[in-house]
């Protein structure tokens, strides 16, 4: 008698562990998405903050010099802590007086 009721009732079915795993399923084909706008949001973000830290200290090295300077390297010292880099795997050119960067998005979000 004792095993008949072990072996009764216990557990779940196979379609309520499949109605569990699709509902996983949906709520993660939502969410992954947005998961990765966000990080890409937030890279476009940091990245355009760095690219106006670099536009600044562009304007003090102008001021102390009368130059534009070559590098980023001319800026580090004096007028930033350490050279930023792309959180989005970019890297900053200094062109003219205008601080650039070659991944696509933050380039014309500064201008």
């Amino acid at each position: 008698m004792k095993m008949h009721k072990l072996l009764g009732k216990k557990g779940f079915t196979l379609v309520e562990i499949m109605i569990v795993v699709a509902i996983i399923g949906l709520l993660a084909a939502i969410a992954i998405p947005n998961f990765v706008k966000a990080r890409e949001s937030a890279q476009t973000n940091a990245c355009i903050s760095n690219l106006k830290q670099i536009e600044g200290a562009i304007v003090l090295y102008n001021l102390d010099t009368g130059g534009d300077p070559l590098t980023l390297g001319a800026l580090s010292p004096d007028y930033l802590k350490a050279t930023p880099s792309c959180p989005a795997g970019g890297a900053y050119v200094i062109t003219g007086a205008r601080p650039t960067c070659d991944n696509a998005a933050p380039v014309h979000a500064l201008s």
